[in-house]
């Protein structure tokens, strides 16, 4: 299941890391290829809860091995393809994909493990994303600088078809279970503690996404040393090793561990801001920027799963639609602020990424209840 999430990731971000490549390659504006990760986003906010309501009876291993080959495919025909129109729809079914595929694999996966440890199943699940953006992305980019940009997606087009023929093998059947009024996404939307919980990862994702997206143009900006393959390296190490501790506190300590990768993605955003790219500084306010971004998928998504006891499928799916909405927001907000603001847009993008984080920061840490180990599991609103 942690490979499927590594896959999944990197078929959204891909476009992130060799922005250059894609943009020269194609004849489009850097806006444009920030677009091919904002559609993707897109699609899956608008697919996550109608197919995931529509598809929640189906066997959950077929329904996955489906969804897999979809992503297979939407790689494969990016990487032959020459036309952008061709290429943004084969990114749109690559989003329509992903929409399913993030909240029914947690779901999945809470189902084979028991109740007090539902937070290190999603986190061992969701390591495959930070893995996906700390070792894979940054692998990804050096095959794209290596071979060109095409390269990068039908490898990754052959790997999830590696993972097809993985997952046949040893994913064990799980059956669907049925829709009805209590496990509803509106049921679930009347909650106020998922509204609550559905802002954070808003504003969170907002925060990490919006600059996340334009990560190349921010090491341009910044002149960092290295490039981008150094800052994604470091990145990724940061990431991993919040993943690993994580893991180990976020059944007991939810809300802290919150609170504290806010915050620690906070003084990374005023780093950059401040010192933009000293050495040793900015290496720094990568990491700490890592530190933050790994746990986001399973922090929220454990939030989720600690407001109910059933319908976690339609629960997730909710989140996940917020979760891709809010990137959708933040790529077009960052692309409109790249056009409308040619020398100084990364920096306000930044500046955007920082508020964000403080108002996340501030409604995390009040989230007493909501965030506890006290949350009560029911789907009542």
């Amino acid at each position: 299941m942690a490979s499927v999430t590594f896959v999944g990731i990197l078929s959204e971000l891909v476009p992130s890391g060799i922005l250059p490549q894609m943009t020269e390659g194609l004849g489009v504006e850097e806006s444009d290829v920030g677009f091919m990760v904002g559609v993707y986003a897109l699609a899956s906010a608008i697919a996550a809860i109608p197919l995931v309501s529509a598809t929640l009876a189906f066997n959950r291993k077929t329904l996955l091995m489906a969804l897999l080959v979809g992503f297979a495919a939407s790689n494969v025909v990016v990487g032959l393809s020459s036309s952008y129109p061709v290429i943004i729809g084969a990114r749109i079914v690559g989003g329509i994909c992903a929409g399913v595929m993030w909240p029914m694999i947690a779901a999945y996966g809470t189902r084979l493990a028991p109740s007090n440890m539902h937070g290190k199943a999603i986190t061992v699940i969701m390591s495959g994303n930070t893995l996906g953006i700390s070792i894979g992305l940054p692998a990804m980019t050096a095959i794209g600088l290596a071979f060109g940009w095409r390269s990068v997606f039908l490898v990754l087009g052959a790997v999830v078809a590696v993972i097809v023929v993985l997952s046949y093998i040893y994913l064990p059947e799980v059956e669907g279970e049925k829709l009805n009024k209590s496990n509803s996404p509106l049921a679930v939307l009347k909650m106020r503690s998922m509204q609550l919980v559905l802002l954070l990862t808003f504003l969170s994702v907002a925060a990490h996404y919006g600059i996340y997206t334009y990560i190349t143009l921010l090491v341009e900006l910044i002149g960092f040393a290295g490039g981008i393959g150094v800052a994604l390296l470091i990145f990724g190490i940061g990431s991993v090793i919040s993943v690993v501790v994580s893991a180990k506190y976020i059944d007991a300590y939810l809300r802290p561990l919150i609170v504290s990768m806010l915050g620690v993605g906070g003084i990374s955003m005023a780093m950059f801001l401040a010192f933009k790219g000293a050495i040793g500084v900015s290496h720094a306010a990568f990491f700490l920027w890592g530190l933050a971004f790994g746990p986001l998928v399973t922090m929220y998504q454990t939030a989720v799963t600690k407001q109910v006891d059933e319908a976690r499928d339609i629960a997730t799916s909710v989140q996940s639609s917020v979760f891709n909405l809010s990137v959708m927001v933040a790529t077009w907000v960052g692309g409109m602020l790249l056009i409308n603001f040619p020398d100084g847009g990364v920096k306000l993008v930044v500046v955007l990424s920082l508020v964000c984080f403080i108002l996340a920061i501030v409604i995390a840490f009040l989230a007493r209840r909501t965030l506890g180990p006290s949350s009560g599991l029911s789907t009542n609103p």
